[in-house]
């Protein structure tokens, strides 16, 4: 018997007796291409599928250039007052978000709000990462004693409430700039030093970390050039999640009169003084708190979007 053909203008099918047709698999265009990626690769492309992280990505990427042009882009001075038009509320006439009780630009001082409240939050973390890798990284490469010393500090840092502590680092070396980020800092490396710690102690185990060390490298050559590389996609979304928390810890101690000095703005003391005017100027308070929350929400988002761009569970293959 012959083959049999589809004759009804569809596709053709032929199926000759005591024969099966293997049909071919075809990946899907691009398949190749994708697994050829490194990693890096991959988790910038699972990001870019996060709609609202990316968005959130360029949110806060236009807030840092907006930071550092601040005296390009406020219309004032953040000190500048003119008790003329003090209490003026929003409009076109000069004050588009209108003033403060000392007719200062409630604009201009949200732009440089925004500088001490992204600065005091990058070096903050800056601080707490470079604390945290180190510590975690010598507890976990190292073990031993030096592990059981370090943890030890760690488990006591853990242990003492870590506002307090930046109350009392800020109360010490006095209200600037330089205090809050030490103290943040100092007060939120904990939390990455533990995650640090057992990155490295998952990671040095591996096949690629054993033929390394086969190979006469050194300690530190293998912690920093083998094991911290392959860490770095848990510790970049923990620091990310604590920008946030660290731009909310400044607006805090500002709240309680230990943020920078005045004249030099900060949200938390712009929403300070806005809650005691509430009822005669409300655009005192809705102007800061509204930027605080679009930022906060926006670092989060990120820290979601690294999360699920790092987290590779889920891929399809």
């Amino acid at each position: 018997m012959g083959p049999i053909t589809d004759i009804d203008g569809g596709k053709a099918a032929e199926v000759a007796l005591g024969t099966e047709v293997d049909q071919p698999v075809v990946a899907p265009a691009g398949a190749e291409a994708t697994r050829a990626r490194g990693p890096w690769a991959r988790a910038w492309g699972r990001f870019r599928q996060h709609r609202l992280a990316f968005g959130s990505l360029i949110f806060a990427v236009l807030l840092v250039v907006v930071a550092i042009a601040a005296p390009l882009i406020a219309p004032y001075g953040y000190g500048e007052t003119d008790v003329a038009n003090k209490l003026v509320g929003p409009g076109f006439d000069g004050h588009l978000l209108g003033t403060d009780l000392l007719g200062r630009d409630i604009l201009s001082r949200l732009i440089y709000g925004l500088r001490t409240a992204l600065t005091v939050a990058f070096g903050a973390e800056l601080t707490a990462l470079v604390l945290a890798l180190i510590i975690g990284l010598a507890a976990g490469y190292l073990g031993g004693r030096v592990e059981s010393v370090l943890m030890a500090g760690t488990d006591v840092m853990y242990a003492f409430p870590s506002y307090l502590f930046a109350v009392v680092m800020v109360t010490v070396l006095g209200r600037s700039i330089f205090a809050l980020v030490i103290a943040i800092g100092i007060a939120s490396w904990v939390t990455q030093a533990r995650l640090v710690r057992a990155q490295v102690m998952t990671l040095k185990q591996r096949e690629y970390v054993e033929a390394a060390r086969s190979m006469g490298a050194k300690g530190p050559t293998i912690a920093v050039r083998y094991i911290l590389p392959n860490a770095i996609g848990p510790i970049l979304v923990t620091t990310s999640f604590a920008i946030p928390a660290a731009i909310a810890a400044e607006a805090g101690l500002a709240l309680l009169g230990l943020g920078v000095q005045p004249p030099t703005p900060s949200w938390g003391a712009m929403i300070s003084e806005g809650s005691r005017y509430l009822l005669a100027a409300p655009h005192m308070l809705v102007a800061p708190a509204v930027l605080f929350a679009l930022t906060l929400l926006a670092f989060t988002w990120i820290g979601d979007g690294l999360r699920d761009a790092f987290d590779s569970s889920g891929e399809q293959r």
